[in-house]
């Protein structure tokens, strides 16, 4: 007799093709289906427990919030930051307290071999990787394209793009099939933004790399998705922007129908959701917690 429920299993074991059938009915029968449908992948709670994740930008933001989550589903981090110490020593005292295992690197990830050294260190450290975040930025307020300088620009790039690929290429020899991919984008690579242009060529360039990469490691069983959040509020608002502006940040001048900027928190709950097996069937995608501003996808 049929399980009424479905198999309750790893989402990594679903079937890739099904035996011929046919119902004379529409929308049709389930328990007539063969195999039946899984209904539930997997446990409700501690959905990455026993895996590791490399986190760029952890120190704070919603890297912080997205090292928080994860600790709190049983993954042990790996957190990337650049230079700021005291929120990196605090991110990782949080994560002890929450139980949870945290190494830190501190370094520029536009140097190729600094990337490297994170993935070899968070192996050596914790024997695996299953989880790749490319979560850091910078972005430089310019009112005109005119104001960017080459240096500016090479700079940008280097730091919100070239540093994905590096990591990207360093990672992959250690990730297995099961293993999950996560870029940061953001609503500027859909809405643009005219003081931010080269950032906002970032962002694109990060979505169209999420799907071209979604494509080439299919087959291997990799998956790799982005979140493209809108304005959230993280310390590169007020180190990008006046304090007159960040004063209504996220307010009626940046067209969120919500209203509000957003918090990291707000945000954390999707890269969570990508780096599971509940979202075991979706790569090559973008979620876009942004206070309910309409993009394409």
């Amino acid at each position: 007799m049929k399980d009424p429920y479905g198999s309750i299993r790893d989402c990594q074991d679903i079937p890739l093709s099904f035996p011929p059938q046919h119902q004379d009915r529409q929308p049709g029968l389930e328990y007539v289906m063969d195999p039946l449908p899984q209904s539930e992948c997997g446990k409700k709670h501690c959905k990455l427990k026993n895996k590791t994740a490399l986190i760029t930008g952890g120190d704070s933001g919603i890297g912080r919030a997205v090292a928080y989550d994860f600790v709190k589903e049983g993954a042990s981090v790996a957190i990337v930051y650049y230079d700021e110490d005291r929120d990196a020593r605090e991110t990782a005292e949080r994560i002890e307290q929450l139980g949870g295992s945290c190494l830190l690197l501190r370094g520029d990830l536009k140097d190729p071999d600094f990337a490297r050294e994170c993935v070899r260190q968070t192996i050596q450290r914790f024997g695996q990787l299953d989880i790749l975040v490319n979560n850091h930025a910078i972005q430089i307020v310019q009112r005109s394209i005119l104001d960017i300088s080459h240096q500016q620009l090479e700079c940008v790039f280097r730091n919100n793009v070239f540093s994905f690929f590096y990591l990207i290429q360093y990672a992959l020899p250690c990730l297995k099939r099961g293993a999950s991919i996560i870029n940061t984008a953001s609503v500027t690579a859909y809405q643009g933004n005219k003081d931010l242009i080269d950032y906002s060529s970032t962002k694109g360039a990060i979505v169209a790399l999420t799907r071209s990469l979604s494509l080439s490691l299919a087959e291997q069983g990799i998956r790799v998705n982005a979140v493209a959040p809108g304005p959230i509020w993280t310390p590169l608002i007020p180190a990008s922007f006046s304090a007159e502006e960040v004063s209504t940040f996220g307010r009626k001048t940046s067209h969120v129908p919500m209203d509000r900027a957003g918090q990291p928190c707000e945000v954390s709950p999707c890269y969570v959701f990508l780096a599971s097996d509940d979202s075991s069937y979706m790569t090559g995608q973008v979620l876009h917690p942004n206070g309910g501003t309409i993009v394409g996808s």
